[in-house]
């Protein structure tokens, strides 16, 4: 629960107070939009895939935009990690009493089948207002506002109080090996702002409605529960068929809901898009995040978009059975996403799921070596220098701090102790969100704005 009355008050006017003292400044970026744009179409068209081998190419490209703006050889250093990479770029601050303030975004991409887009997804199209291809949206679109932002920066001079350090992972859409390994050398940091979080939504008709404010993430989590059983010829059923067992553990897994949970964050949230979001399910909102009502809980995870916010899930992903048409199977497996919320144990998480397949035969093995990390605090200057930078570009539009039901590089630093935020420049319609889908796009007419949301932002909090 907080602890600072002020998120006890009328939240609406806290944010139309905040945007208000800052909303006369006038627009400062030192980014240049045309390089932003060429560096996104650039970066997309680099094949940053699991196993393609390409995202130590696209650092040295980042690498290359940098030294061209002033940076120093020694200020940027990419670190080869067997077929990725990553990427860490400093501009130096005056003050080295003061910890750094950290950016980061990711090279790489989710794999893109060539055969189901309407054009090749790692070559750039810019075509009716927007720029498409894979990893335009998740995360190219922000690295190349940071990039370009850092290199303005420099260009200009620019020397802040506190050193400001770009990193950029090599693998967060899969094994986050890079992620880890940025985390524990730059953990020492004052707080870090992902690109790869937050950001704007525009109604249909292209007006800003709101811009979101990262500030925790549900931890991930994969099971495997397994069934075994001697099986033998199809023709003899036995009771043991382990794809009846696991079918009847796919429906207590469907039918199970975790208790409804809140933290700081989530209150915020609910408090402040209740009055947007209207009707049963605004009601439903400002209920529960003032009274943990459960019957509120319920309504909103009737909700696809809401019931990540309101408890941990568990859901059914994939399913392994059997071996041959004509014999009874021997085993089955059954893959299980658990997307946890923040400060649960995951061990807590895997005991409930045992409790609620009830079949003691199952086996339940944790793949990988997830972690877990709690929500950032609410920290007042992150507030006020997103505020302020996006008022300066959309006046009057609320900043609503949100729990993120994926995972981000975030993850690995909070679990580190260093506070995140995702502070995405990226505004764009509900309907043009197509991160991971098919003809991923991204709006061009935002740049010239996302760079100076960036700077802002930046300049504020480095000093």
């Amino acid at each position: 629960m907080s602890r600072n009355p002020a998120w006890r008050c009328d939240l609406n006017k806290w944010w139309t107070v905040l945007a208000a003292l800052f909303l006369s400044q006038p627009a400062q970026a030192a980014g240049d939009p045309a390089l932003a744009k060429a560096v996104l179409m650039k970066s997309i068209a680099f094949r940053t895939e699991e196993g393609a081998g390409q995202v130590p190419g696209l650092a040295a490209y980042y690498a290359a935009i940098l030294r061209q703006a002033g940076f120093a050889a020694g200020d940027i250093e990419i670190t080869p990690m067997g077929e990725t990479a990553t990427l860490a770029a400093t501009i130096r601050g005056s003050d080295p009493t003061l910890k750094p303030l950290l950016m980061i975004g990711h090279m790489d991409v989710v794999t893109a089948n060539p055969a189901d887009w309407q054009g090749d997804p790692f070559t750039p199209i810019e075509e009716n207002g927007y720029i498409f291809g894979r990893g335009a949206e998740d995360n190219k679109y922000d690295v190349a506002m940071m990039v370009a932002t850092m290199a303005g920066l420099k260009r200009a001079d620019w020397r802040p109080g506190r050193s400001v350090i770009l990193l950029l992972s090599g693998d967060e859409e899969t094994h986050m090996a890079t992620t880890r390994a940025l985390a524990a050398k730059y953990k020492d940091a004052e707080l870090l702002l992902n690109g790869d979080g937050g950001g704007g939504l525009l109604d249909e008709g292209g007006k800003a409605v709101l811009y979101q404010l990262q500030a925790g993430e549900k931890t991930y989590a994969d099971f495997a529960i397994g069934f075994t059983d001697p099986g033998g010829h199809s023709s003899a059923p036995t009771s043991g068929n382990p794809i009846y067992r696991m079918a009847r553990v796919i429906d207590r897994i469907a039918a199970y809901r975790f208790a409804p949970m809140r933290n700081e964050l989530t209150r915020a949230s609910f408090l402040l898009s209740a009055d947007r979001i209207g009707g049963e399910v605004g009601a439903a909102m400002r209920s529960y995040a003032k009274s943990g009502d459960r019957k509120a809980a319920d309504l909103l995870s009737e909700y696809p978009e809401f019931i990540g916010q309101v408890r941990t899930t568990c859901v059914a992903t994939m399913a392994q059975a059997g071996h041959a048409l004509n014999a009874l199977p021997q085993s089955a497996t059954l893959s299980v996403n658990c997307r946890i919320f923040p400060g649960v144990a995951i061990e807590t998480v895997k005991a409930e799921l045992e409790r609620a397949i009830a079949d003691p035969s199952a086996s339940i093995t944790l793949r990988d070596s997830p972690i877990g990390s709690d929500a950032s605090p609410l920290r007042l200057d992150v507030l006020k220098a997103v505020t302020a930078a996006v008022a300066a570009r959309y006046p009057a539009i609320p900043i609503i701090p949100t729990m993120s039901a994926g995972a981000t590089d975030s993850l690995y630093f909070r679990a580190l102790g260093v506070p995140c935020y995702g502070v995405s420049s990226l505004f764009q319609r509900g309907e043009d969100g197509f991160a991971h889908g098919l003809d991923e796009r991204v709006p061009v007419s935002g740049i010239a704005a996302a760079l100076d949301q960036w700077e802002r932002v930046v300049k504020a909090l480095a000093g």
